[in-house]
C-alpha cells in the first residue's frame, strides 16, 4: 500500500511538473495571417528542439525541406529524418483533403500535417512558422534551444485558387536578391502567384538572346522624371538609369520560387507599352522612326505595328520567355494601347480592310488572338488586362480586370477565367493615409481597411458565373518607387489584408472581422520587423466623421486598434480626452493624437470642419457614384469636410466615370443663400478631369427658376478646380432647393493620358453661404 501511494505520488508530481513546464497559450497569442478556416486551441504546448525528428511521405519533400531549412537558419538546429513510427513531426498524405488544403494537429507528443498535395503541406508549414517565435526569422545566433508551439487542431484550405501579387520592374529596376525576398514573403502569406511585369516604355528588363539590343539599349533610359507626373513644368534628374535580368538570373529566380510554392507569371507587354523595344528596333513601330526609351511616366503613342516583322519578333521573344518560365500562363498586357499610329498607318488600314475588321479595336483583337494562338500552340495560356475585351475576346484568354470590376464581370459572363485587380482595392501604389507627410504616390487613396473589405466576386455574377473568378492580386506599379524600401512601404501591410481576403474569403461582417484582423496584425508587425521589411504603420492613426442628429452636428474620433486613448484640442483649446461626440456649431479645427501607456504613438490628426448652410440640407443624385469611389456616400458632399488637395479617392471625394451629374440640394426650409462653391479634382495623368463649366438652377418660392453658371476660378490650385456660383441680384431671396448640373468632361482627346476613354469626375464638398 505504501509502495503504491509512493508511486502514485511520483506519477502525479511528474505529471504536474510536466504541465507546469509547458507554455500556456491563449487565443490572443495566436496571430495567424491569413486566418485559418477552422482553429481549435487545446491546453499545453509542444517544444521543437534538437531532439525533434521529422518524417514526410513521398511527394512532400518540398514542404519538409523548407521547414528544416527555416529552422536551421533561424535556430541553428538540424532536424533529423526518422521513420514514421519514430518521428514526432509527421507530414503525410490525405487524399480526401482539398487541393492546397491541410490539417494540422499539434499534441503533446507530435505535430502532424496532412495534405493531398505538397502545396497543402507547404501551407501547413507556413502556419507552424507563424506559430513559432518571431526571432526565428533572423539568423541562427539564438541562445534558446527549444521553441514552443500551442497544442491545437486546424483544418484549412484557400477560398480562391489564384492568390497573387504583382511587381513592376520596368519603371524601376530591383535586384535579384530583392526579387527573391519579395517572393519568399508571398509564401509566408500563402500566396501562390507572382506576376512579374518585365517590359515597359521606360525599360525592357529580360535578356533575349536573339535580340541583344533589348538588353544593351532598351533596358536603359537617359534620365528619369522626378516629382509627380502632374507637376508643371516636369523636371528630370539627368542621370542614365536601367538594368536587366540575364536568362541565368531568371532561371535562378524561377528555381527559388519553386521552393516557395510560387508560380511566376512573366508579362511581356503588347501591343502598347512598347516604346523601349521600338527604341531598340525602330522597324517594330508603324513610323519606322527612332524614338528614345521613355523617361517620364504615362502612356505613349509608340506601339507595335501589326505587320509580319513584328509578329516574327514577338514570337521569337516568346519562345525564349516560354523556355524560362514553367508556369502555364504568359501575360501579354494588352492595356493602354493608343491607336493613333494605327489609324494613320496605310498598312494597318489595308489590314483592317483585308481582314474585314470594323476598326482599330478590331485590329487589336486580331493582334491578341494571333498571339494567343501562338502561345496556345506552345502549351501555354494567355492573361491580358481587361482592354483585351475590346473588339472581341480571344478564345482562351484569362482577363485581369483593373479598370474596376466591369471587365471581369463581362468576361465571366462569357465563361472566361477572371482575376480581379481593380484600382479601387488592389492598386497598392495609391496613397494609404491622408497624412500630408506620406511619401509621393501616383494618386488615389487605398487605406488598409478598404483593401480588407475587397470581395473579388461581384454581386452581379450568379453562382455559375462566379466560378470563373479565379481570385485576385495586389499590384505594385513603381513609377514613384525608386527604392526597395519604398516598395515594401507601399506593399505592407496592405498585402496582408489581400492575403486574408484570398485565402480566408471576403469578410461578411466588416465591423467584426476587421477589428479581429487588426488584433492579429498589430503583433504580426514584429514578424515583419524581424524580416527587415520596411512596412507602413498606420494602425495608430485617427479617423474622424461628422454625425448628424436632427439639426445638431457632432464630430466623432476613432482609432482602429483597442487599448488606446485619444486626446484632442478644439480651436487651440487645452487637451481634452475623447470620450464621446464633439459638438460642432461653427468653423472648427481639431488636432488629436493617440496615446498608449501615457505616451503618444503615431502621427497627429488634423481636421477642419467648415460650418455652412448645406450641413442642414439633404442631397440626392441622378446617378450613383462609381462603387470604387463612393465610400463617403452622397452625404460627403455637404458634411463640412473637404477632401485631400493631393489625392482623390478618400471618403470625401466621390468619383463618377463618364456620367453627366445632377445634384439636388433640398434645405427643407426657407433659406437665404448668396454663393455656392464646388471643388473638383484634377489629375489628367489618371484620367481625372474637372468639368468645363457648371450650371445651377434655383427654385424660387414663387415657382420661378433662376439659372447661373460658372467656369473654374483662375486662382485654382494645382490639383483642385474651384467653381464659385454667385447668386444673381434678382435671385437673392429665400429658396428651399437648388439643382446643380455638372457635365462630364467627355472622351479624353488624343495626346492626353487615357485618350479615347471617358473621363472621371471627382467632386467633394459643396459649400453653401
Amino acid at each position: 500500500m505504501r509502495l503504491f501511494q509512493f508511486s502514485l505520488f511520483i506519477f502525479l508530481f511528474t505529471f504536474s511538473s510536466c504541465l507546469e513546464s509547458q507554455k500556456k497559450f491563449s487565443e490572443a497569442d495566436i496571430h495567424l495571417i491569413p486566418k485559418p478556416q477552422s482553429l481549435e486551441l487545446k491546453q499545453g504546448s509542444f517544444s521543437i528542439d534538437k531532439n525533434t525528428t521529422i518524417y514526410h511521405e513521398p511527394g512532400f519533400e518540398g514542404a519538409s525541406n523548407f521547414f528544416k531549412s527555416f529552422f536551421f537558419n533561424g535556430a541553428g538546429i538540424s532536424l533529423k529524418n526518422a521513420s514514421k513510427e519514430n518521428a514526432n513531426f509527421i507530414i503525410e498524405k490525405d487524399s480526401l483533403l482539398p487541393k492546397e488544403g491541410y490539417s494540422l494537429t499539434i499534441s503533446e507528443e507530435t505535430i502532424t500535417i496532412k495534405a493531398s498535395d505538397n502545396s497543402g503541406a507547404f501551407y501547413g508549414i507556413q502556419t507552424i512558422r507563424q506559430l513559432l517565435p518571431v526571432v526565428l526569422e533572423g539568423s541562427n545566433t539564438l541562445q534558446t534551444s527549444s521553441f514552443d508551439v500551442p497544442q491545437l487542431y486546424i483544418t484549412d484550405a484557400p477560398k480562391f485558387r489564384y492568390r497573387g501579387m504583382h511587381l513592376d520592374v520596368g519603371r524601376h529596376f530591383f535586384s535579384k536578391k530583392f526579387i527573391k525576398e519579395y517572393i519568399a514573403n508571398l509564401a509566408l502569406l500563402k500566396m501562390n502567384y507572382f506576376h512579374w511585369h518585365l517590359t515597359e516604355d521606360q525599360g525592357w528588363r529580360i535578356e533575349i538572346l536573339k535580340y541583344p539590343k533589348l538588353a544593351k539599349h532598351a533596358a536603359y533610359r537617359n534620365e528619369t522624371l522626378i516629382g509627380h507626373y502632374n507637376d508643371s513644368p516636369q523636371q528630370f534628374d539627368g542621370k542614365p538609369y536601367g538594368g536587366f535580368y540575364t536568362q541565368e538570373d531568371i532561371r535562378e529566380i524561377v528555381a527559388f520560387a519553386e521552393t516557395q510554392n510560387i508560380i511566376i507569371i512573366p508579362e511581356i507587354e503588347m501591343p502598347g507599352h512598347a516604346q523601349a523595344a521600338i527604341s531598340a528596333y525602330p522597324e517594330l513601330g508603324c513610323t519606322g522612326g527612332q524614338v528614345p526609351v521613355a523617361t517620364s511616366w504615362g502612356v505613349f503613342e509608340n506601339i507595335y505595328c501589326p505587320n509580319e516583322a513584328t509578329f516574327t519578333f514577338l514570337e521569337n521573344v516568346l519562345d525564349e520567355v516560354i523556355a524560362l518560365f514553367p508556369g502555364e500562363y504568359i501575360h501579354i498586357g494588352g492595356d493602354e494601347a493608343p491607336k493613333k499610329q494605327w489609324e494613320d498607318c496605310n498598312y494597318c488600314k489595308k489590314l483592317i480592310n483585308d481582314l474585314n475588321l470594323k476598326n482599330v479595336r478590331g485590329l487589336q483583337s486580331y493582334f491578341i488572338k494571333r498571339i494567343e494562338a501562338y502561345i496556345n500552340n506552345k502549351g501555354k495560356k494567355i492573361i491580358g488586362w481587361d482592354e483585351i475585351l475590346e473588339g472581341g475576346l480571344a478564345p482562351n484568354a484569362t482577363v485581369m480586370s483593373w479598370r474596376g470590376t466591369e471587365g471581369g464581370i463581362a468576361a465571366a459572363k462569357q465563361k472566361h477565367d477572371v482575376i480581379m485587380t481593380p484600382t479601387s482595392h488592389a492598386y497598392f501604389d495609391y496613397y494609404q493615409s491622408k497624412n500630408t507627410d506620406e511619401p509621393i504616390a501616383i494618386g488615389g487613396f487605398l487605406p488598409l481597411k478598404k483593401a480588407y473589405s475587397f470581395n473579388p466576386v461581384p454581386a452581379e455574377l450568379n453562382t455559375d458565373e462566379a466560378q470563373y473568378v479565379m481570385g485576385a492580386q495586389g499590384n505594385i506599379w513603381t513609377e514613384y518607387m525608386k527604392t526597395e524600401e519604398k516598395v515594401e512601404y507601399m506593399t505592407y501591410p496592405r498585402i496582408l489584408a489581400m492575403s486574408e481576403v484570398l485565402w480566408s474569403g471576403a469578410s461578411e461582417d466588416i465591423d467584426t472581422d476587421y477589428p479581429n484582423f487588426l488584433s492579429r496584425l498589430e503583433p504580426f508587425m514584429d514578424r515583419l520587423s524581424a524580416l527587415n521589411i520596411n512596412y507602413a504603420n498606420h494602425l495608430y492613426e485617427i479617423e474622424g466623421s461628422i454625425i448628424k442628429k436632427e439639426n445638431t452636428f457632432f464630430y466623432q474620433l476613432k482609432t482602429p486598434t483597442t487599448g488606446k486613448k485619444i486626446m484632442y484640442r478644439i480651436n487651440n483649446s487645452e487637451p481634452i480626452q475623447h470620450e464621446g461626440l464633439i459638438p460642432i456649431s461653427e468653423n472648427t479645427s481639431i488636432i488629436a493624437s493617440v496615446y498608449k501607456d501615457g505616451s503618444k504613438i503615431g502621427r497627429s490628426f488634423n481636421e477642419t470642419i467648415y460650418f455652412h448652410k448645406g450641413l442642414k440640407a439633404s442631397v440626392s443624385l441622378n446617378v450613383e457614384p462609381n462603387k470604387a469611389y463612393s465610400a463617403g456616400g452622397k452625404e460627403a458632399l455637404i458634411n463640412g469636410i473637404r477632401g485631400s488637395n493631393s489625392r482623390f479617392g478618400d471618403k470625401e471625394w466621390l468619383g463618377f466615370w463618364g456620367d453627366d451629374l445632377e445634384i439636388t440640394i433640398d434645405f427643407n426650409q426657407e433659406t437665404q443663400i448668396n454663393m455656392v462653391t464646388l471643388r473638383f479634382y484634377k489629375a489628367t495623368g489618371q484620367w481625372v478631369h474637372p468639368p468645363e463649366k457648371v450650371l445651377m438652377w434655383i427654385d424660387l418660392l414663387d415657382g420661378r427658376k433662376v439659372a447661373t453658371s460658372a467656369l473654374a476660378d483662375s486662382d485654382t490650385i494645382a490639383n483642385i478646380s474651384t467653381f464659385r456660383l454667385l447668386i444673381p441680384e434678382s435671385a437673392k431671396v429665400v429658396t428651399q432647393r437648388i439643382k446643380l448640373e455638372i457635365p462630364n468632361y467627355g472622351t479624353i482627346p488624343t495626346g492626353l493620358q487615357g485618350a479615347g476613354n471617358s473621363a472621371w469626375t471627382f467632386i467633394d464638398e459643396i459649400s453653401i453661404e
